[in-house]
């Protein structure tokens, strides 16, 4: 069994949120593969699945690295070389790398929960789209639009729904349950971001049909513990899944240090994570821990210097400033967690 780590300071940080009005938090610790401590504080329980927003992410390119593994997929080629549709209104040189690393030029592009579970019309909506700026020229984050792109190339590379390639090629292997599209029906004891907000929240943040869909930048549902797994899986590849080439670029090679306007820092994106600073670390704490937020404050990381990763999920706060402040802090505490 892996050393105890000291986890009070974690403890006590979740204990105060909820003490100052959290609903609930989930926490969770792995090394060497397993996970060393999780616990989850204030209105739910330890198989409570919480949504976790774009956290979601790093999964879906997790995916997307496989196709490239199986020369399925070049990133060098536009898009529209697997999705002609895609060239309509000038997007024809847009590259799959582009698409990966958020510089592809369509941060604000819509698709409606209901088009994008539809093949025709996801289809329809990506030769709809149209350019906001040059590609590769900015770094603007793609909130859901990119991953829309990527689950299409999915689709027709691995003829397969992405929600299932996901499951079956992905999440399965690894020990893990699925995560994407789960239907209404099995859909109780998901933890949503703002469980008593009002309709017009509800209405933005249709929180059910984004689960079952699977949205694919932002409609997962796990435990703490299920991401922080997934987060040791980056760093040991159990049963070489990845080619290891592969997965070291697509969780340490940074191909993007355009700034990123929002967080005031270098984007340092790679394939699938953030690395360092941005991700919700601070470079004081760590500039090579590989990670990605969601909206809520919901946050995973792995942190190669010391084989941890972890996972802080939240619910209840409507505030949008305030969780992230929790999700960073928890973060870089547990950034001084030492074997």
């Amino acid at each position: 069994m892996p050393q105890a780590l000291d986890i009070a300071p974690l403890e006590e940080a979740a204990e105060a949120a909820i003490a100052d009005g959290l609903l609930a938090c989930q926490v969770a610790v792995a090394r060497a593969g397993e996970i060393a401590w999780t616990r989850t504080f204030g209105r739910a329980s330890e198989t409570t699945r919480f949504w976790v927003a774009s956290a979601t992410k790093p999964i879906v390119a997790s995916a997307i690295w496989l196709l490239m593994d199986e020369a399925k997929l070049d990133i060098a080629r536009p898009v529209a070389h697997y999705i002609p549709e895609f060239a309509a209104h000038g997007k024809q040189d847009v590259t799959v790398e582009q698409v990966l690393l958020m510089t592809c030029g369509f941060p604000d592009a819509p698709m409606a929960a209901a088009d994008g579970a539809d093949p025709a019309r996801r289809v329809q909506q990506l030769a709809d789209w149209r350019l906001e700026y040059p590609p590769g020229t900015r770094y603007v984050y793609h909130g859901m639009s990119a991953h829309w792109v990527l689950a299409e190339l999915i689709e027709r590379l691995a003829a397969q729904p992405f929600c299932d390639f996901v499951e079956a090629r992905v999440t399965r292997p690894l020990g893990l349950p699925r995560i994407l599209g789960i239907p209404r029906a099995e859909q109780s004891q998901i933890a949503q971001l703002l469980p008593e907000a009002g309709d017009e929240v509800h209405e933005l943040f249709d929180y059910a049909t984004k689960i079952e869909i699977g949205e694919p930048g932002g409609g997962a549902v796990m435990t703490a513990a299920d991401l922080a797994l997934f987060y040791q899986a980056l760093l040991h590849n159990p049963g070489k899944l990845w080619k290891p080439t592969t997965l070291a670029d697509g969780t340490g090679n940074v191909r993007c240090r355009l700034p990123d306007p929002l967080m005031n820092l270098p984007a340092n994106r790679t394939l699938g994570v953030v690395v360092g600073a941005g991700f919700g670390a601070t470079w004081a704490a760590s500039p090579t821990a590989f990670g990605w937020p969601g909206v809520g404050g919901q946050i995973g990381f792995a942190e190669p210097a010391t084989g941890i990763s972890f996972a802080f999920f939240q619910l209840g706060d409507l505030d949008t400033v305030s969780p992230f402040v929790r999700g960073v802090a928890m973060t870089n505490l547990a950034l001084e967690l030492r074997p």
